[in-house]
């Protein structure tokens, strides 16, 4: 029998779950949650100037193979990552792993049909209509987890506790064991509404900080060193664009408005996320934002071609911003000492901009 597993990111693993475990016919196998060994895995056996989302999931990848997978998918691609799948595959079957590595989305390109067969080749029982039917309930999911997400990241620096990753994760929990559309978005509803509920303390003058950058170390709290979750500490809004509902139905319908939108800084797309950055950047100055943040991982040629641009724009709009890049040897405390820092600054700043506006 399949035993079929892939990488993991962020709490994607749940709409991952729900799709292949309806589809596949099949055992499910989740990987570990990502810890310090798992980059260290994926380290030691990859090219040094790999970048780091693809030792993440090689690492990924090798500890589901030790809990018996013998198929492994990949849905990534959109830059270099797109190819290296076949680097992957070949670095495993020489570690002396037996298995089937199916790619589903090639070379930044994603083909219904291709896709169709290529599953069936894991599940030759499977039928279109039933595919369609939890494809279309696992978008939703996805839809709503991401929803929740963003009401989350604004707020919860402003909420008693840990109340709102408690819900959140009761309604994850509620979505592995889902019964049809219906159901799910019965679910979502009432946690969304639990969530809405929590009393706030929110003034208006609160700081701001926009995130941008590279998909995976923004999506992957492990991979940033829970970077969202310590600002919410500093009791600061956090707004960040990139998600996997944006990835799949958003990002290629605003290609085009971000190059419009920003066409003083680039005519052409950069690559990966790379134009969409420099548009959120725009936005997040023009639009009173107290800083930005740009994280990406080591050696992501993509964005550190954008870092110039970036940083001109926010010279323009006078908007402090600050670059972090995270590999396997990145220092925890090193990242927290430069965080504390950009927050002192950017408090003072605005303390300092109020004074003068009383003034």
């Amino acid at each position: 029998m399949n035993k079929v597993s892939f990488p993991l990111i962020g709490n994607y693993s749940v709409p991952a779950y729900y799709l292949f475990s309806h589809i596949l016919d099949c055992s499910i196998i989740i990987p570990p949650p990502i810890t310090k060994k798992t980059i260290e895995l994926g380290s030691a056996n990859s090219p040094e100037f790999t970048c780091t989302p693809f030792k993440y999931t090689l690492g990924t990848y090798i500890e589901a193979l030790n809990k018996g997978a013998n198929v492994l998918i990949q849905f990534g691609g959109g830059c270099r990552y797109g190819y290296y799948f076949e680097l992957q595959e070949q670095i495993l079957k020489d570690l002396g792993y037996e298995f089937k590595l199916v790619n589903l989305v090639s070379k930044g390109v994603t083909n219904p049909k291709e896709i169709y067969h290529k599953l069936k080749e894991i599940n030759p029982k499977l039928k279109l209509d039933k595919l369609l039917y939890h494809t279309f309930i696992t978008a939703k999911m996805i839809k709503y987890m991401d929803i929740c997400d963003d009401y989350i990241r604004s707020n919860i620096g402003f909420a008693k506790d840990d109340i709102m990753e408690k819900i959140n994760k009761e309604m994850l929990h509620k979505f592995k064991s889902i019964k049809g559309f219906i159901n799910l978005r019965k679910t979502y509803k009432k946690y969304y509404k639990k969530l809405k509920k929590i009393k706030l303390n929110k003034p208006k003058n609160r700081l701001k900080i926009g995130i941008i950058g590279e998909l995976y170390t923004i999506m992957e709290p492990f991979a940033n060193y829970y970077l969202e979750k310590e600002l919410a500490s500093y009791n600061i809004e956090v707004k960040r664009f990139t998600n996997v509902h944006f990835l799949l139905f958003e990002k290629h319908k605003k290609g085009r408005k971000y190059l419009k939108y920003t066409k003083e800084y680039n005519k052409y797309k950069m690559g990966a996320d790379s134009h969409d950055n420099i548009a959120r950047c725009k936005y997040l100055c023009k639009n009173n934002y107290d800083g930005i943040i740009h994280i990406k991982s080591a050696f992501c040629t993509p964005e550190i071609g954008i870092m110039s641009i970036i940083n001109k724009i926010c010279k323009e709009y006078n908007v402090p911003i600050i670059f972090f890049s995270f590999d396997a040897n990145t220092s925890e405390v090193g990242i927290k000492t430069r965080l504390e820092a950009f927050y002192d600054m950017i408090e003072m700043r605005k303390k300092s901009e109020e004074l003068l506006s009383r003034n």
